[in-house]
């Protein structure tokens, strides 16, 4: 990657994204800056759609864009050319790529999902490719590391939708599955119109979260499957993640009233719980819970493990690395650039 180009992707990311910027400094720098690339792209692709023309034509643009990488003629633009030394580096598939644009058209077409299995379609696309991706460019390319990690984006994206449903009302989006939504009593349009707490609302939010506690569990079945320096950071994000779905819990599941944050306090105590050795306590939760990928992730998977063949599993050492320095400050920073990013109206990316 020339560094003129990585420069300009973090530059962008600076300016436009600034939890990423901030949250990039969990992880070991062989994969800050690949990652930074591929954020830097999501972030030009997503502005294309969103700022464009019209988002038919952004995202035509954003598949031709991304042809012209993997082909190694990538477009004069620097997210593009960083992103495209990435892909034939880290020899990165296009099914996790492919998939994540996807994902962009179906929210650029406002698509409704109409049972529980059609939501995990969505966020296998929006956020179980970038667990993916990012697994690669840790260097974890085993289908058991792959399947934990795109578990763990879509836990993710089911914790972002439960706690963002008020903010998602009042922008005429409900990404509550269609059928759980009806079979609480819940009339979705007249929701939009007047998002209103009810303990209808807060069912739905508990079932889902109960859901993404389910994926949960089984991301963390790949995390001693990641090389020792990405340990902490992954771990440290899950638990802090789930904490989001625990502080919604324990203010009535009201994602109306107000948004869901995880304090401090909290933020200690899960640091010192990611850096604990995780040999033992997942090899025997993989006992009990195997390793079969999310069925809204397993395309993904299957067309990488068709493209390349297997990897051996590597054996990594238990890692005694004390990460509490850097996480806790930065996750801190986080939570404050979301909040003031909220307050100017500019998204968070």
């Amino acid at each position: 990657m020339l560094e003129p180009d990585y420069q300009a992707c973090r530059q962008l990311l600076e300016k436009g994204s600034r939890s990423f910027a901030m949250a990039s400094r969990l992880l070991p720098q062989r994969v800050v800056r690949p990652a930074t690339a591929f954020y830097a792209f999501c972030r030009v692709a997503d502005d294309l759609i969103d700022l464009g023309q019209s988002p038919e034509a952004g995202l035509a643009c954003v598949r031709e864009r991304v042809e012209a990488m993997a082909g190694g003629a990538p477009f004069d633009h620097p997210a593009d050319r960083a992103f495209a030394a990435v892909m034939a580096k880290h020899d990165l598939p296009r099914a996790p790529v492919d998939a994540l644009v996807e994902g962009f058209a179906w929210d650029a077409g406002g698509r409704a999902y109409e049972n529980l299995g059609d939501l995990q379609d969505y966020a296998a696309r929006v956020a179980g490719s970038v667990g993916i991706v990012m697994s690669l460019l840790m260097g974890a390319r085993s289908d058991a590391a792959l399947a934990a990690a795109s578990d763990l984006g879509v836990a993710m994206q089911l914790t972002n939708i439960a706690r963002d449903v008020g903010e998602d009302a009042r922008n005429g989006r409900l990404y509550l599955p269609r059928d759980w939504v009806a079979e609480a009593g819940v009339d979705a349009r007249e929701f939009l119109a007047r998002p209103a707490f009810s303990l209808a609302i807060a069912a739905l939010v508990k079932r889902l979260l109960a859901e993404a506690e389910r994926l949960y569990a089984r991301a963390e079945n790949g995390i001693v499957l990641l090389p020792p320096d990405c340990r902490p950071a992954i771990r440290a994000a899950r638990l802090i993640y789930s904490e989001i779905g625990a502080d919604l819990l324990r203010h009535r599941a009201d994602p109306i009233a107000r948004r869901a944050v995880v304090r401090d306090r909290w933020k200690m105590v899960l640091a010192f719980r990611a850096h604990a050795p995780l040999s033992g306590e997942i090899a025997a939760r993989r006992r009990r819970t195997g390793t079969e990928p999310l069925a809204a992730n397993r395309f993904m998977i299957d067309a990488i493990s068709a493209a390349s063949p297997q990897q051996a599993v590597p054996r990594f050492p238990p890692l005694w690395w004390d990460v509490s320095g850097r996480v806790l400050p930065v996750l801190s920073i986080i939570e404050k650039l979301e909040w003031a990013e909220r307050r100017l109206d500019v998204p968070v990316r």
